[in-house]
């Protein structure tokens, strides 16, 4: 059989796959991005940061066709959730380091999105292939050299290059090639049902493009107004409501959606969408995991290869393409032979880890604060709930870095710390009411600051061309982003 050569093999054409594919090419690379199904295709998780918008989009040169695609403005979130049982929100135009021209994101229909992102990665040089489905890796005891995938017509081919990049999502079939192990959260471990509904009412303007989410007894429900005929609505409970969810899923949709005042009101009168794909009522597994090791000598995961958060805080994406934008430096930075392959690749898997680390401490903490003790779902998901084996295995994933300034010690250490975030954040949330309007209460939240940290970085990279600070590396020997946020160069000094 013969093998096609490239630099670089992409498994998945997702925001992950297509990112790493963008800025890979955009350094001259020669790419293929092999991806199984075709695109425009269905997928969950509309509701965007403005980080993806306007940092990853603008530095792959997408931020244009985004904007001119009518995608729903989103200039904040309004939660239900927590001790005060009126809503609240906040707005990403009172972060003290971002004017206001850049304060939103989008609510997107993921299929017309994904699309933009592929389309994207075609016009800067990436050879694109869909209905191609990857078996298996090439691989020798040094290092993994390319990957075996089957096409359309049931041929078999093969394809070679330096590096791997699996973007394949949560059912990834080579994932394991890395070695290590995907560890589970039991804190996270839940279970979603969702489908959507032909229009409903919006918040108030300005925030009616706002993602609504509310806690009710059995969990919590989102509401993501995507066009104004059209809303995603899904909730996420306890995974001992699976059986029943998979008897009847559409049932126990609108029983949730019932069970929700908040969001029951805004439906009243509204039909279930009967516009494909939105016409089903889909069910997931909302469970949090990550992989004990995320790159190998030509190999390295992104995305929900990687991992996967709760996604109460619409960080999917966010952690998918800020991922492959750090494997893409790595993988630039050793194709141009400027740094050695374990410094380069080892700087990528500390900042994936402490981003995701940062946002698991946040979502526990926001789990926590919310009052309701007649719930068993939201009694079991206070701190104290958090078993040692799950917090050791936080530890060893976060290394000390889920802070810049507080390194984790063990698991008794990270329960008092995490109780301390909750209720912190706790405390800020009920001061939101009582705000003047000007700032944002939650950004006085060392936790909340430190989780988003690295998106507001990645938008004034993007606007800016640089962060508005001098960057420092994450860690002692660690590297930092280059001008074009495509490669890692070490600091000056």
């Amino acid at each position: 059989m013969t093998a096609e050569d490239f630099d670089v093999i992409v498994v998945g054409g997702g925001p992950a796959g297509a990112t790493a594919a963008t800025a890979v090419a955009l350094r001259g690379h020669r790419v293929l991005l092999l991806e199984q199904q075709t695109f425009p295709r269905y997928q969950i998780g509309e509701s965007l940061l403005p980080s993806t918008v306007h940092g990853v989009c603008r530095i792959l040169g997408v931020e244009d066709e985004v904007a001119r695609a009518g995608f729903k403005p989103k200039r904040g979130g309004t939660f239900r959730w927590g001790r005060n049982r009126d809503p609240w929100q906040f707005s990403f135009a009172l972060s003290p380091r971002l004017a206001d021209p850049s304060s939103f994101a989008y609510q997107v229909e993921r299929s017309r999105f994904d699309a933009i992102l592929l389309h994207n990665a075609r016009r800067v040089g990436v050879e694109v292939r869909e209905n191609c489905r990857v078996t298996g890796v090439l691989a020798d005891e040094e290092r993994v050299r390319g990957v075996r995938w089957t096409g359309l017509g049931g041929e078999v081919r093969e394809a070679r290059a330096r590096y791997v990049v699996d973007a394949s999502g949560n059912g990834s079939r080579i994932h394991g090639e890395v070695g290590g192990s995907r560890t589970y959260s039991d804190f996270f471990r839940n279970i979603a049902v969702f489908g959507y509904f032909a229009g409903g009412e919006r918040l108030p303007a300005p925030n009616e493009g706002n993602i609504f989410c509310a806690a009710f007894e059995e969990g919590w429900i989102w509401y993501i107004p995507l066009r104004d005929d059209l809303t995603s609505v899904g909730a996420v409970v306890s995974r001992e409501s699976a059986a029943a969810i998979q008897r009847e899923p559409a049932t126990a949709w609108r029983r949730f959606v019932d069970a929700c005042p908040e969001i029951r009101d805004l439906l009243h009168g509204v039909a279930q969408s009967t516009e494909a794909p939105y016409d089903q009522v889909r069910v997931r597994r909302d469970w949090s995991y990550w992989k004990s090791k995320l790159w190998r000598p030509g190999m390295v995961l992104v995305g929900d290869a990687a991992c996967f958060v709760d996604p109460v805080l619409s960080s999917g994406v966010h952690l998918a393409t800020y991922g492959a934008l750090l494997a893409a430096r790595s993988i630039n930075g050793a194709l141009a032979g400027t740094l050695d392959e374990p410094r380069l690749f080892d700087e990528f898997e500390a900042r994936y880890r402490h981003e995701y680390g940062l946002f698991y401490e946040f979502l526990v903490s926001f789990y926590d604060m919310h009052q309701d003790e007649r719930s068993y779902f939201w009694k079991a998901r206070k701190v104290t709930n958090v078993g040692a084996t799950e917090l050791e295995a936080f530890v060893d994933l976060v290394g000390g870095l889920a802070s810049r300034d507080t390194a984790f010690g063990g698991p008794e250490e990270t329960s008092v710390r995490l109780t301390n975030s909750a209720s912190q954040l706790d405390e800020t949330v009920a001061r939101l009411p009582h705000s003047d309007g000007l700032r944002n209460p939650l950004y006085e939240s060392a936790t909340f600051r430190h989780t988003f940290q690295e998106g507001t970085i990645l938008q004034e990279r993007g606007l800016l061309g640089g962060p508005l600070e001098a960057e420092t590396p994450l860690r002692a020997g660690g590297l930092v982003a280059s001008e074009d946020g495509l490669t890692w160069i070490a600091p000056e000094g």
